[in-house]
C-alpha cells in the first residue's frame, strides 16, 4: 500500500487523464517500437530490440507507479479548509523580507507543484515553513541559497 496523496480536482483528473494516455497510446506506441525491431532480424543482436524492450518496461514501471499512486489518491474538501492557520491548498500572500516584496504561494501535494503558477509542494521547505503560521507571524525558513524570512500577510482559499 502505498501513501495517500492529496489532490485538487483539477490534479486529480490530470493523473487519471495521464494513466489512461500511457495505457493506451504509451503503450500502441511501444508496441509498434517493438514490432519495428523485431522486424530488423535477429533477436539475440538486436540493440534496437533489446532498447524497445527495456523501453516497454519502464513504460510498465510508470504505470504501476502512477496507478499507485491513484489507488491511494485522496480528494480533498475545500469546505473543510479554514483559513485561520496556513495549510494545504491555502493561497499564502507573504512578504519576502530580504526582498522587501510581496509573494503568493499556494501550497499543493508533490504532484501538483507547479513554480510558475506559484504552486508550491507542502514538502518543501518553503511550504514546510509557512504551514501553521497565522497572519502576522514571521516564518523563518532555510533554504539552499541561506535563510529566508516570510511575514503572513493573508490566507485565503483560492482554489
Amino acid at each position: 500500500m502505498g501513501d495517500v496523496t492529496y489532490f485538487t480536482k483539477e490534479g486529480l483528473e490530470k493523473l487519471k487523464k495521464e494513466v489512461e494516455e500511457l495505457k493506451t497510446k504509451g503503450r500502441a506506441e511501444m508496441a509498434q517500437a517493438i514490432a519495428e525491431a523485431r522486424e530488423k532480424g535477429d533477436l539475440s543482436e538486436n540493440a534496437e530490440y533489446d532498447a524497445a524492450k527495456e523501453a516497454q518496461g519502464h513504460l510498465e514501471a510508470k504505470i504501476a507507479k502512477l496507478e499507485t499512486t491513484l489507488a491511494n489518491a485522496r480528494l480533498l474538501d475545500k469546505s473543510a479548509l479554514d483559513t485561520s492557520k496556513v495549510q494545504v491548498l491555502n493561497t499564502v500572500r507573504v512578504m519576502n523580507k530580504k526582498l522587501k516584496k510581496e509573494q503568493k504561494f499556494t501550497l499543493v501535494s508533490e504532484n501538483e507543484a507547479d513554480l510558475k503558477q506559484g504552486k508550491i509542494s507542502v514538502n518543501s521547505p518553503i511550504g514546510q515553513g509557512l504551514l501553521g503560521k497565522v497572519v502576522g507571524d514571521v516564518a523563518s525558513i532555510k533554504v539552499p541559497s541561506g535563510m529566508m524570512e516570510f511575514e503572513i500577510l493573508e490566507i485565503t482559499i483560492d482554489m
